[in-house]
């Protein structure tokens, strides 16, 4: 089943689910891109029942924000942080795209790295205690949909017309992959499901979620074709960037008002 393939190519890329890969051709890439968001569903609802738990059982905000927050990363096992920096070392060395490249591809991680990695972090940690500072749900809400959100970014990321920078890798394996309408068809159904999450709260909670699907796939379109100009397309790195990237800015919103 097509649906079942894709379900084990997002979890076996995504996430450190222990699931079998069997597919890895292009029409598995494509089903399992399209499922990318679920992934995020599960890793960001176990980053916030976490948090939520820790804050209930009589933690303060902060402990909660900075649990919920490693969460993904450990789900992950760092790739899409690792990906952030890489990406912010390429874009901030100022060199030509294979040289960039190049230095993406290295082991270590330069000072733009450290620096995304550090404001990002913080950026996360920070929206996080102050939505779970109002409340358990808010905080739990808020990670969940900011998970979601940044696997979306993935999904919108596959669609065709956007090349890959190389010709192996994660990046070449899942660039083009996905039809735009299906890509905006996922984009709807998350913001849709963002919104009725947040409506529990209320109409500022539900457009408060869907405003944060927004714009987290906004702030991720913008880096897309900030590195697709740049390098030449995506890449693994890239598609990490992105992630941290629209997570971040979801995170943003949902810790106002």
């Amino acid at each position: 089943m097509p649906a079942l393939h894709g379900l084990r190519f997002a979890f076996g890329t995504l996430t450190v689910v222990p699931v079998d890969v069997r597919r890895w051709d292009r029409g598995a890439a494509r089903a399992g891109m399209l499922c990318a968001p679920l992934a995020g569903v599960v890793v960001g609802g176990m980053a916030g029942l976490l948090g939520a738990v820790l804050l209930l059982a009589g933690s303060g905000p902060l402990l909660a924000a900075v649990c919920a927050a490693a969460v993904p990363a450990v789900l992950t096992r760092g790739l899409h942080l690792d990906g952030l920096a890489d990406t912010a070392d390429g874009l901030g060395s100022g060199k030509p795209a294979a040289e960039a490249l190049r230095i993406m591809k290295q082991s270590d991680i330069g000072p733009f790295g450290v620096v995304a990695l550090v404001f990002v972090l913080l950026g996360q940690v920070a929206a996080l205690a102050e939505a779970y500072g109002d409340s358990w749900e808010r905080g739990a809400l808020a990670a969940a949909v900011a998970a979601t959100a940044a696997r979306l970014a993935l999904t919108l990321a596959a669609r065709r017309g956007i090349p890959a920078a190389r010709p192996e890798g994660l990046g070449a394996a899942v660039a083009g992959v996905v039809p735009v309408g299906g890509a905006l068809a996922v984009a709807a159904a998350v913001t849709g499901a963002a919104a009725a999450g947040g409506a529990l709260s209320g109409t500022y909670g539900a457009l408060r979620t869907a405003a944060a699907v927004l714009v987290a796939v906004a702030a991720a379109e913008m880096l897309l074709r900030h590195c697709t100009r740049r390098f030449g397309g995506v890449t693994g790195d890239v598609f990490g960037g992105l992630a941290e990237t629209a997570g971040t800015a979801a995170l943003v919103v949902l810790s106002l008002g």
